[in-house]
């Protein structure tokens, strides 16, 4: 098969304005789950990126960026930034991610070399069954209509990993790094364009008294722009969390609330208890690590499907001389969505929690199998229906694919301290406000959605079945880079849903082989196929590539994709590291070094 030549580094021949303005998009039923747009928003028109020498942290949020610079500061660790980060965020943000959720961590010691991973995904209650989401004909519940309310509730898992990471990588004091979110909370922040935008348009809210309260007015509009938020429950469940540990959240009154607002809930009530909470455990995994190029890449395992198939889109691409093309040329993208559309069906296939299902982790990466899978690309034209592999290891799998919508209702920060630790954590809600189920000042998640709604086809079951005490299968792709040196050099992820991989990916491929700074890497427009339509960024110049894509066999679909890339590219060009942080125009994030 004929491969590109190499001809040098390609510069773009276009880079995303710095403000795109997302478009509202209808919100489908779960049958059209690809279609499912609820996290649209405004950018920001700020400059969001930074260089420093010293730390460096960017998130979502100006008042979470500000709240892990002044932990940094204080010399605090970067776990103790992601951390003070991640209450800020569950305030301003609320939509995204919080307590009452779950999140993926990646970190790296400076000192040691060691990349370590930690597991909050949420899990399913005692009580789950695998036809939960199914009506009794045997028929798929609207998405939204399974979504809202306490069935779709997991045992949320944040705060007993980052109870867990801080044991082992904090330096300030765990009730320290609550005070950013407590004092916010009190003084209360002003609702930013992107909060009052998805408080109009997401439906959910408006049948839950709670949330309603809080981000609606008297004529059930939303809360102006500029409108002083502020929540008293909120920092009174931190300050009792900051003074007796996660313990607090999940064997106290907290967790009794929390299981009696699913299971009383009055719309699609659920069976997660008090048993259920305090038996939550947060989990230590293995990262999975790959070279690419001449770069050693690291992501985080399942139950996130995101390291993996970042890891196979790259090994996918390896025989092609990406250099050689433009990022926004038709080549590119046509390359980069095959890839995309052979690692997804892998994906639908092996992956879910290991805990319930035998993974093949390290046949998925393995590079003989990944080469044999790349030949099934072809540079010119659209090849046969992409289907899963048989990677080593799997041969004696009996499963079905079967996808889940996933959808775009997350958060990513990354962190480098003074010492050259980072943290890479993307947290997550799941949908847009979560469940709707506000419980002493926070949402809960609807993570269990995040499962195959169909627990069997054709008489094979599909692993990402739901089961009691497993965890859904996320796309979540926190994600660290080493160059041939073993340097630390790229601390990357995003929020987007299953959408997450491609945007983490184009990222890595940006960067890594187009030799775009990082700032212009998160701005390049994306593309993106998960096995169905080749996906293009609205408002992009991709978009004037749907006539061409279209004579290689894509079917295009022009879409707002609404990412939240939040990086940081350690550069060694002096001799000495220098720290680019970027944040997502397409939100409202910041980057701030020292």
């Amino acid at each position: 098969m004929k491969r590109l030549r190499r001809r040098g580094p390609a510069r773009p021949q276009h880079i995303l304005a710095a403000t795109i303005f997302l478009l509202a998009t209808p919100i489908a039923a779960y049958a059209s789950d690809q279609d499912i747009q609820p996290e649209v928003g405004t950018g920001t028109a700020q400059q969001t990126g930074a260089i420093a020498e010293q730390d460096m942290v960017v998130a979502a949020n100006p008042h979470a960026a500000k709240a892990g610079a002044a932990i940094l500061a204080e010399g605090g660790s970067a776990v103790d930034a992601a951390i003070a980060m991640q209450l800020v965020l569950n305030l301003v943000e609320p939509q995204s991610s919080g307590i009452g959720g779950g999140a993926f961590l990646l970190h790296y010691q400076a000192d040691t070399g060691a990349v370590a991973s930690y597991d909050g995904r949420e899990t399913a209650p005692a009580g789950a069954t695998e036809d939960m989401f199914l009506n009794p004909d045997g028929s798929r519940p609207g998405y939204l209509e399974a979504l809202v309310g306490g069935e779709s509730v997991g045992a949320p898992g944040l705060l007993r990993m980052l109870e867990m990471a801080h044991e082992a990588h904090g330096r300030l004091p765990w009730s320290r790094l609550f005070e950013p979110a407590i004092a916010l909370a009190e003084s209360g922040f002003a609702i930013s364009p992107r909060l009052n935008n998805l408080a109009g348009r997401v439906p959910t809210i408006q049948d839950m008294p709670a949330v309603a309260h809080y981000l609606l007015d008297g004529s059930g509009q939303p809360k102006a722009v500029g409108t002083i938020l502020r929540n008293q429950t909120f920092a009174d469940s931190l300050r009792q969390i900051a003074e007796g540990g996660a313990d607090v959240f999940y064997t106290g009154d907290i967790a009794a609330d929390i299981a009696a607002a699913v299971q009383h809930a009055r719309v699609n009530p659920g069976t997660l208890s008090v048993q259920d909470i305090a038996g939550y455990q947060a989990k230590q995994r293995p990262a999975v690590c790959m070279p690419y190029r001449a770069y050693r890449i690291c992501g985080m395992g399942p139950p996130s499907s995101g390291g993996i198939t970042v890891l196979q889109i790259l090994g996918l691409l390896a025989p092609f001389e990406l250099s050689a093309v433009a990022p926004d040329s038709v080549e590119a993208v046509h390359l980069f969505a095959e890839a995309n559309r052979l690692a997804y069906a892998d994906r639908d296939l092996y992956i879910a929690d290991p805990d319930f299902v035998d993974v093949p982790v390290s046949g998925l990466i393995d590079a003989d199998y990944l080469r044999a899978r790349s030949r099934l690309i072809d540079p010119s034209n659209v090849a046969d229906d992409a289907v899963a592999g048989v990677p080593p290891g799997a041969q004696d799998a009996n499963l079905a694919p079967a996808r889940s919508p996933e959808l775009p209702a997350t958060s990513h920060l990354s962190v480098v301290d003074r010492d050259g630790n980072a943290a890479a954590l993307t947290t997550s809600i799941e949908f847009a406000f979560g469940s709707a189920l506000m419980v002493r000042g926070f949402l809960l998640n609807n993570q269990l959605t995040d499962f195959s709604f169909t627990p069997e086809r054709d008489g094979r079951a599909v692993a990402n079945r739901v089961e009691p005490g497993k965890r859904p299968r996320s796309s979540m792709a926190p994600t660290l880079v080493f160059d041939a040196q073993d340097r630390l050099v790229l601390v990357v992820g995003s929020p987007g849903g299953s959408r997450i991989i491609c945007y983490v990916a184009k990222t890595l491929v940006a960067v890594l082989d187009w030799d775009l700074d990082i700032q212009a890497a998160v701005d390049l427009p994306h593309r993106c196929n998960r096995g169905g339509a080749t996906e293009v960024e609205q408002d992009s110049a991709l978009e004037s590539l749907e006539a061409a894509l279209g004579d290689r066999g894509h079917t295009i679909r022009i879409r707002d994709m609404n990412s939240g890339i939040h990086a940081i590219h350690i550069r060694y060009d002096t001799g000495r590291p220098v720290l680019h942080g970027a944040a997502d125009p397409r939100r409202e994030g910041q980057a701030i070094g020292r």
